[in-house]
């Protein structure tokens, strides 16, 4: 069985080591598909634009050297350069890098790459072996493609939104942005399934992946109810909509998110909260039963469990097998012994970065050593390389 020692091995190769990208995303949802390619070894290349850079160099969070924290956490590993692509000279040096690399991101607009002289099933015509990957709102084609998209509009028209929050309160945008990071990771699947198809059959692609669809492929219980049964899904809270006890619940000082998704642990759970005589009770006999009468069954939870504090019943909970956990702040999630152990809390240029949750058994897993690049950071080293002299 892999360990630490394992997964933080800095002498394991890479997986993408040699595979060459092109940038040209910015904001969130295409930088974090090119961070976990630059996280799993791939050379990025992030071109910007003159004097200002991607948007969110303007964006706080920002430490205490001036620089934005969004923009770190999104570019570790790449490498920039400013380049005006709608200056010749630049577009030319551009042009040089896409003929030598394995893959191209973008998230532009759709039609703005061709605009630019870069359409993407154009470049794999002239480089069959590429490989190019447009993130966009809303796709590439369909009645809303050339619709602007930003993460709390999609999370809007997706149906996360409704999804969230309780039936007694108003739709809640999920606390993070949610519609841009999967739309990133499913970029990310996209280029890596690309690429393994590659190895087999030489051939590139393009890969056209949209924030919607993204996101509406993330919401199974909702989708369960609106294409399974043809319900009208609701808000709920924090309830699962099939199995009780599964949810959060108050103690005497914090809440508790407890799980039970079987006849067998319900019993478990009762005996623990000193309960006894539920699991007997007609009302709460079956899950499906006890799904029907929630609210009567997290009451009397409640009453008991107010009695101590959470960490103390995580502990009696937890030591009789009953799936539990404490309501953190994610500033208390970031000082767990299983976050560090994991090396999802790690140390890069001076400041503290998520880690890549991604560990394999044969290959490097600590992620990128590079630090987010300042503006035009190798600027004048990618021009001689990719420029008219340049290889």
């Amino acid at each position: 069985m892999t360990g630490p020692q394992d997964h933080q091995d800095p002498s394991k190769p890479y997986p993408l080591a040699g595979i060459t990208v092109v940038d040209f995303t910015r904001v969130l949802s295409g930088p974090t598909c090119t961070r976990m390619l630059a996280d799993a070894g791939a050379r990025v290349i992030k071109i910007e634009r003159p004097k200002v850079g991607d948007d969110t160099r303007q964006m706080g969070p920002f430490v205490k050297d001036g620089s934005s924290d969004y923009y770190r956490f999104a570019n570790l590993g790449k490498e920039s350069i400013a380049l005006d692509l709608k200056n010749p000279a630049d577009l030319a040096i551009a042009k040089n890098m896409i003929d030598r690399a394995d893959v191209v991101v973008e998230n532009f607009r759709p039609g703005v790459m061709a605009k630019l002289g870069l359409d993407p099933e154009q470049l794999v015509k002239e480089h069959p072996r590429l490989i190019v990957c447009s993130v966009s709102g809303f796709g590439q084609y369909g009645p809303m493609h050339q619709q602007a998209a930003y993460d709390t509009v999609v999370q809007a028209l997706s149906g996360i939104m409704d999804s969230t929050g309780f039936p007694d309160g108003p739709a809640t945008r999920v606390g993070t942005s949610i519609s841009d990071i999967s739309a990133g990771i499913y970029a990310y699947a996209g280029i890596v399934t690309a690429l393994a198809a590659r190895e087999r059959t030489g051939k590139g692609t393009t890969v056209d992946v949209s924030m919607l669809d993204s996101t509406f492929a993330l919401l199974e219980h909702g989708l369960m109810d609106a294409l399974g049964v043809h319900v009208r899904p609701k808000r709920i809270g924090n309830r699962h909509p099939f199995m009780y006890p599964f949810d959060t619940f108050a103690c005497q000082d914090r809440l508790l998110a407890i799980c039970v998704g079987n006849d067998r642990l319900f019993a478990t759970l009762c005996g623990v909260l000193g309960l006894q005589a539920l699991p007997g009770d007609p009302r709460f006999k079956t899950n499906a039963v006890r799904c029907d009468n929630f609210a009567p069954l997290k009451t009397a939870m409640e009453a008991a469990l107010k009695a101590d504090t959470a960490e103390v019943w995580r502990g009696r909970l937890e030591s009789a097998g009953v799936p539990v956990g404490i309501v953190l702040n994610v500033d208390d999630t970031r000082k767990l012994e299983q976050i560090a152990v994991r090396g999802m809390v790690r140390n890069v240029g001076g400041y503290d970065v998520p880690g890549t949750p991604i560990k394999f058994g044969a290959y490097n897993s600590l992620g990128t050593p590079i630090p987010a690049p300042t503006l035009d950071n190798r600027g004048a080293a990618l021009r001689k390389e990719f420029g008219p002299k340049g290889g």
